[in-house]
Formats: C-alpha cells, structure tokens, sequence
C-alpha cells in the first residue's frame, strides 16, 4: 500500500509544481496577492506530498517490500538495516526523489522564512522553483517511477551495490544533492530579479546565506565521497578525476566564485551582472553532474544509469532551463545598474581576479571531463582524459589563485596601494620564505617543487593567522587584545578558518604527491616485508563471514616506529550480486597512512599484496572539514543568517508603497 500512497503523492505533488510554476508568476505581474499567496501555499504542499512520497519508499526498503521493482533491485534480505535505508536513494530512480525532496524543502522554506521578502520577488523566486520541481517529478513520474509495482513477487532482492554499503555512503549522496539543489535557491533569485529588472545588497544578503549552506554541504560531501574512494577501492588514492567526481567540483568551484561575489554585491553593491551570472552558471553545472550520472555518456563507477533516453531528458531540460535564463540575462543585464566603482588594487578587484581564475579552472575540468564525449560524436574514436591533463592545466591556475587568495582580505575596499597591503602581509611574507629556504634544504634541490608546494600551504595559513592578528591589534600600543578577541564577529573567525583549512588541504595535496611510497608483493603467511621503515609481516590467511558477504582475510603484523600493531584487509564477495570488493587495511598516523590492499591470491596459500606509505593524506580531508566549518561560523552570524530583520524589511516596503 505504501507504494500507491508514494505515487499518489508524486502526481499530486507534481501537479502543485505546475501551480507553483504559473500561479505566482502570474501574480506578481499583476500584483494580485492572492496568486502570490497560492504560490506560498502551494510550496509548502508540494514540501509535504514529497516528503510522504519518500517516505513512503524508505518504507519499502526497510519493510523488504519485494513487490516494488526498486527494493527488489537494490535490496536483499541479509543487507544490514542501516544500508536498506541507505538503498532509498542507491538507485537512479531513488536519488532522484531524494533530488526532488531535496528540491521541495528549499522551496518549503523560501515560503515559510521568506516572508520578510518583498512579495513580488518571493512569489518569482518561488514560481522559478515551481518549474524546476515539475521538471524533475515530471522526470520521475514518466520516465523513472520509483513505485513501479512486480509480479509474480520474488522471495528477495537481488541487492545494493556492495560498493555502496558503506557508513561514507549512507552520507555521502545527500550532502551532495544538499550542495546540487542548494544551489537551485541562487539560480531562482537570478532570474527572479532578471525578471524584475532589480537587484540591490538586500538581494545579496537573502542569497549568501542559501548559497554557504549549499557550498558548505558540496565541501562536505565532497571530502566524504573522497574518503570513500579512498579506502573502498582499494587503489590506494584520493581523487582520480573521475568524470562524477569532476561533475562535484565543478559546481564547487563555481560556488566558491559566487560566494565571494555576492560578498561584495552585499558590502559594496557591486559585480552585480557578474553574481547574476554565476548563481546561473553554477546550478547548471549542477544539472549537468546529474546528467552525467545518469546518462551513460560516460564511464564511472558512480554512475547510476546508462539509459541515453532518461539521460536526455536531462540534457533537454537544462537546455532549456539554462538557455532561458541566460537569454534574459543577454536581454536584461545591461539595461540593470551596474554597481559602486572600485581601484584596480582593492577588495573587490582582488575577488574578482580569484573569480576569474576559478572560472578558468572549471573551463579546464569541464573541457577535460566533456572532451571524450566530444571526439567519439565527432569521429566515433574513444579517447580519455587523466591525471596529466589536469596536472598541466588545472595545477597552473589553481597555484596561483592560491597564492592570491591571502590578499583578498588584507586588501581594503574600494581602493589600496601596494606599500600598504605589503606591509599587513609582511610577517606571511618572512614566514613563507623561511619555510620555502628550510624546504628546499631538507628535501633538496630535486624536490623543489614540493617545498615550494608546502610553502603556499604556510603562506595561506600564516596569512589567516596574520587576519586574526591585524584585527585584535596584536603588536598595536594601547590596542585592547582582550576585549578585540571577545568581539571578533563569527563572520570574520569564518574567512580565517575557511583560507587556513584550504592552506591544510596544499599541504596534504602537496605531500602525498610528492613523496607516496608503494611496494606490490607476493607473501605467505610468515612471510615479513621491510616497507617505509616498518617491518610488515602477514600472519595469516583465511576465510571470514559478514551478515551478507563472504571474505578472504589477510592478516597483517607491523613493527617499528612505535607498538607493534595489527591491520586487516579483505577481498570480500557478495553472493546476491556476484560481486567482489576490496577493504583496505589503514593506519591513520599524524604524519601519514600506512595502506594495505590484499589483490587476488597469486598462488595456492600466497596472496598479492600493495603497501602504500601516504605522507600527510589526512591533512587532505581535515582541511576540506575546516573549511567547510568556516562555511558554518559565517553561517552562524546572526548578520549573515538573518537576511533581512523583519522590522526593516516592513519599513522597506512601507517606503516602496509610499513611493
């Protein structure tokens, strides 16, 4: 029964969507605030019927409802509870309603919290949200109908993929799609005051905060699905530019672009056309990590789907939802004021030059991601595109964007001279060069490029630091330390922690670059192997059992450095699905991660074995977390997080009624 109360609820839902899309729209260029109402009370009623809907099929899944095609697909009877839940969204027609839900609750709450907001603006953003929601119901009701019912019903499923029962993954896709669909807020608000024709700093300060909960979630999730490959598929790796994982940066790029520009749309009311644009760039590069997944354009083992019919659809929709909104970008944006006047040398210039370098660096993942495509419908020849792509045009963007982003906040608003901004970064100036001289002399001449990589990691911390410093008047005579830290607003604890967290992160990077060790060999038990100073030996070989897999175990002894300790690897194999995976051994140090990877048994009682030393890998993921708790300190700032109070916002409108 809970399947037909899902579908019920998933046409009903989609029939608000379509109110939703006309009803405001309509409204607003009448001024009749009874449409405008019908829009409100139509997002939220779409909230509730999307929610019921999910519910629903979380319900079969944790019911084992095997007459629901889906649960019988990607569900088993012996799969742990935790991952049968997890499973709602593990298929293509699952993640997308949990896209769809995701969509509804953000339209939900610009209903509900957005009532300070002028009526006319509330009632376009919340139409432009509308058409999006009955876009994508429309795609799951027609093309991918989670409730699709099976007869004869089988005895059980036939499972999740064995890759995604993982507590990462049970995570890790709805911060994705809270960063994906996040973005959707920002997107609505562009063509919403494209239509109006008016975007002021009050627009800003409604967007910022829709858009650091959406860059803080991607930030997240992001570092999750990283963690994930990193110890799930055995390859002993971080990031492997994946086309899926090239379809999550993207956007996030993007994002960190929007972020800073409608910082200073907010401060100083300027690069306004230039904020439009990017809320509108970066939701569609949201929409195509979705047609990505679910096209079968490409191969990735994230992928849900190789259906190019379902896969079109998409790629329909977003031509036609980011060709329309950068057709009334083209027609309206020069005609809109085009903000203050800023120097070639100030805050606003800085942000716009780290903006542009973003820009070029997604040009370069999009290029690198979309090119295979390209060649095989040009000439039908398969191509790909790997990490040397990108390490000769991604890394010489990204190197220098990073040595910019210390100067952005350093730099004052609206005008500055280059005496000045030296002197406040003098001291990350003197701290960068000592730890460029000292890595150059420990790790020698050869390994410059790793020292110098280190040092731009201490060069964004030192100059987070130096941001505290300068703001508490450390150094200043007379300045009330004290009283400078208790005040400091949680907005700018956010710019340092966020810019030292992404200095945590070149560390990382720039370590297990250049100094990963790794070693494949085949042992027996008994059998002791010298690695990265450490004596590993494997103690034994043997079979093990979990609730819904079989295991072949290794079972590893390692001395030195410290107490000895033991570490476990295994190749299991899941029965229902047919399918193998990899659980890799790791030792999480201070100073790097000790892997281990048992492969296929070379021969009878041997098994082939991959040791990896990765200096610093944790750093990788710890400075993506700080950054990401940057993002929520900002958040957290009442300025920020209250858009606009609402007695102000009642004075607003009374003056533009006067008016």
């Amino acid at each position: 029964m809970s399947a037909e109360i899902g579908q019920l609820a998933l046409i009903l839902a989609f029939m608000l969507g379509l109110i939703q899309g006309a009803a405001p729209l309509l409204g607003a260029h009448r001024g009749d605030s009874v449409l405008m109402s019908l829009g409100r009370a139509s997002a939220l009623l779409q909230m509730a019927f999307v929610v019921l809907a999910f519910g629903a099929l979380a319900t079969a899944y944790v019911t084992m409802d095997f007459s629901v095609e889906l649960v019988a697909r990607h569900s088993h009877s012996t799969q742990p509870l935790p991952y049968r839940f997890a499973a709602t969204w593990g298929s293509h027609e699952g993640s997308m309603l949990l896209w769809v839900l995701i969509l509804a609750l953000h339209g939900g709450a610009i209903a509900f919290f957005g009532r300070t907001l002028r009526e006319t603006l509330q009632a376009r953003v919340l139409a432009v949200q509308g058409m999006l929601s009955a876009a994508f119901l429309g795609f799951c009701l027609f093309t991918s109908n989670p409730f699709s019912r099976l007869s004869p019903i089988p005895l059980d499923g036939t499972e999740l993929n064995p890759l995604l029962q993982d507590p990462g993954l049970v995570m890790h896709p709805p911060l994705l799609y809270l960063g994906y669909v996040g973005f959707s807020v920002a997107f609505s608000f562009a063509v919403a005051a494209l239509i109006e024709g008016r975007v002021d700093a009050a627009w800003a300060r409604w967007v910022r905060p829709w858009v650091l909960s959406a860059w803080i979630s991607l930030t997240v999730g992001i570092a999750l699905g990283s963690w994930w490959a990193y110890y799930e598929l055995g390859w002993g790796g971080w990031w492997f530019w994946d086309p899926v994982e090239n379809a999550s940066l993207m956007p996030w790029l993007m994002g960190t672009a929007l972020l800073h520009s409608a910082l200073v749309l907010e401060k100083r009311g300027a690069l306004i056309s230039w904020t439009i644009l990017l809320a509108i760039l970066t939701f569609s590069l949201s929409m195509i990590g979705t047609f990505l997944v679910r096209s079968g354009v490409l191969t990735s083992v994230h992928a849900f789907a190789v259906d190019p019919e379902r896969g079109a659809y998409i790629l329909v929709f977003i031509l036609i939802a980011t060709g329309s909104a950068l057709g009334l970008y083209a027609w309206r944006a020069p005609a809109m004021r085009t903000g203050a006047l800023f120097s070639p040398l100030s805050r606003e210039a800085g942000i716009t030059l780290n903006n542009l370098f973003l820009l070029a660096a997604t040009a370069t993942v999009f290029l690198g991601t979309f090119y295979p495509v390209f060649i095989d419908v040009l000439s039908g020849d398969k191509i790909s595109v790997g990490p040397p792509y990108y390490a000769l045009t991604f890394a010489p963007l990204f190197v220098p964007l990073l040595a910019l982003v210390a100067f952005g906040p350093m730099l004052n608003w609206k005008r500055d001279t280059v005496r000045a901004v030296l002197t406040r970064l003098r001291w990350p100036i003197i701290v960068t060069a000592v730890a460029a001289v000292i890595g150059v002399v420990v790790f020698g001449i050869a390994d410059v490029g790793a020292a110098l990589g280190i040092a731009l990691g201490v060069w964004l911390i030192a100059a987070a630091f130096m941001l505290l410093a300068r703001r508490w008047g450390i150094g200043r005579k007379g300045a009330e330390t004290g009283r400078l830290i208790r005040t400091t607003p949680l907005a700018f604890w956010a710019v340092a922690v966020a810019h030292a967290g992404l200095g945590v992160t070149t560390i990382g990077v720039t370590a297990i670059t250049a100094w990963t060790d790794s070693e494949v060999v085949t042992m027996v038990p008994g059998q002791t192997v010298e690695f990265a100073g450490r004596r590993i030996t494997l103690d034994a070989l043997g079979p093990a059992t979990g609730p819904n897999y079989r295991a072949d175990q290794a079972r590893f002894r390692v001395e030195g450095r410290g107490q000895p300790f033991l570490m476990l690897s295994e190749k299991r194999f899941y029965p229902s699905s047919q399918t193998q995976t990899t659980e890799a051994g790791i030792r999480g140090e201070a100073m790097g991660n000790l892997y281990i990877s048992v492969g296929e048994s070379a021969t009878l009682g041997a098994a082939t074995v991959r040791l990896w030393w990765h200096p610093l890998v944790g750093w990788i993921w710890g400075g993506a977390l700080i950054m990401a708790l940057g993002g929520v300190l900002s958040l957290s700032d009442r300025r920020t997080r209250l858009a606009m109070p609402a007695r102000k916002a009642a004075q607003a409108r009374a003056a533009e009624a006067a008016a």
